[in-house]
């Protein structure tokens, strides 16, 4: 436990700081080889590095009759989770579709701001030690309610297991047009460029391990008219406690982020050292019962616990550290809420664990890591589309505006500026 009054700036900095990332230079190196590997060979990379890494040599694109045969497979208990996670997520999503604004800025002069979906998104699905159909259905079911009309998906398998049936079953239910059976960088560079199997995507989302995320940011750069979704990190998660909290539900909600991997990091403010001790005994405790038990001791090694003077001076530290997920349990949870700023997803009071928006409220659990969450929103339907503007001006209209047209394209020595409105009022009828 640390005693935040107790530390001066820069061990107040260095006890929230982020785990250490990647050699960068070393990994953007390796990186690049297999995209441009990628590029040049396509589906014979994409096989060669399912047999290298995965011990995979399945078939690229999984056919639909494997698909079918799979999800036909799933058992009912998982495929009714699946089903309300969906429509839960789909109802809070639905909600969020954007509408065409049309003005009339002056008398004859209209002008409309407009939606399109992106065409073709390609989504990612890390594999790792688990299937997650939640990260299907947090980034294909937003593809879907925009109109987007090409969904690739791609995920790794090992050892040529077929993909897991919720895996297949989430991606049919959210209408997923290929699904690609490979992962890491490789699969980013061959949404990004396409190959003779994998369709080419216009925006990639999804998060993946330090290779992915480099794959995201390079390709980004190298391919013309390509998006990325954010940058991304490891997960962390930031509980603000009062002395009123139980403290099962915030070791419990520690825990739950730091068996995500070793690199993950959790923090907890408090202002009641007896909450922080019984937090500590609780984690012991929960963590012997834990079958990921391994990873989240490693996550728990970066992760520190903070004594602070008030429950304001948590709201302080949290907004200063810009936490991907911040779990208010306090006595007046709702108002320390609205204090609350530069989190990625919030989750207020004691009966709302992190768990029910990594899986099935309805907020998406794609957000911002590694303090980018001052700059990027979680993820959200207008991800998925683009706008554009569209003019329409009456002659009189532009008689009107070339008042203001005229002077500033003089002003700025753009004499063909000025002429392509002098030549229309010129016009004779």
């Amino acid at each position: 436990m640390y005693t935040w009054q107790n530390l001066n700036s820069d061990e107040q900095s260095q006890i929230l700081s982020r785990p250490a990332q990647a050699d960068a230079t070393r990994l953007q190196a390796a990186t690049q080889q297999i995209i441009d590997s990628v590029k040049t060979d396509g589906d014979k990379t994409l096989v060669d590095l399912n047999k290298e890494f995965d011990n995979n040599t399945l078939p690229l694109i999984v056919s639909n009759d494997v698909i079918e045969r799979s999800c036909s497979s799933l058992d009912d208990l998982l495929k009714n989770a699946i089903d309300l996670a969906y429509s839960n997520i789909k109802q809070f999503h639905s909600a969020q579709l954007p509408t065409a604004i049309d003005v009339e800025t002056q008398p004859g002069v209209r002008c409309e701001l407009r939606y399109q979906a992106i065409e073709s998104v390609g989504i990612y699905v890390p594999g790792g030690s688990a299937p997650l159909p939640s990260s299907v259905l947090m980034q294909a079911t937003l593809a879907q309610l925009s109109g987007a009309t090409n969904i690739v998906l791609c995920t790794p398998t090992r050892d040529n297991e077929i993909i897991h049936p919720a895996i297949c079953y989430a991606a049919k239910l959210c209408g997923v047009t290929t699904i690609v059976n490979t992962g890491g960088a490789g699969a980013i560079a061959a949404m990004a460029f396409g190959t003779q199997s994998v369709p080419k995507v216009d925006k990639i989302f999804g998060p993946g391990n330090s290779y992915v995320t480099m794959a995201k940011q390079l390709v980004s750069q190298q391919v013309p008219g390509l998006a990325i979704d954010m940058p991304a990190g490891p997960s962390e998660l930031l509980v603000i406690a009062d002395e009123l909290a139980e403290p099962s539900y915030v070791a419990a909600d520690l825990l739950s982020q730091a068996e995500h991997g070793p690199d993950s990091q959790v923090v907890l403010l408090c202002n009641s050292e007896r909450v922080i001790s019984e937090v500590t005994q609780q984690l012991d405790t929960q963590l012997a019962s834990l079958s990921r038990r391994t990873i989240a001791e490693k996550a728990l090694a970066n992760s520190p616990m903070i004594l602070v003077d008030s429950i304001e001076q948590a709201v302080a530290i949290s907004n200063e550290y810009g936490p991907e997920h911040l779990i208010i349990q306090t006595e007046d949870a709702s108002d320390i809420c609205n204090q609350c700023k530069n989190a990625g997803s919030i989750f207020v009071g004691k009966y709302t664990p992190e768990s029910a928006g990594d899986y099935a409220s309805g907020t998406n659990h794609v957000l911002p890591t590694y303090g980018y969450s001052r700059s990027f929103s979680s993820l959200n339907l207008l991800d998925f589309y683009r706008t554009y503007t569209v003019q329409t001006i009456s002659k009189g209209g532009l008689q009107r505006l070339s008042t203001a047209i005229l002077p500033l394209a003089d002003a700025e020595g753009l004499d063909a500026h000025a002429n392509a409105v002098s030549i229309r009022l010129g016009e004779s009828k």
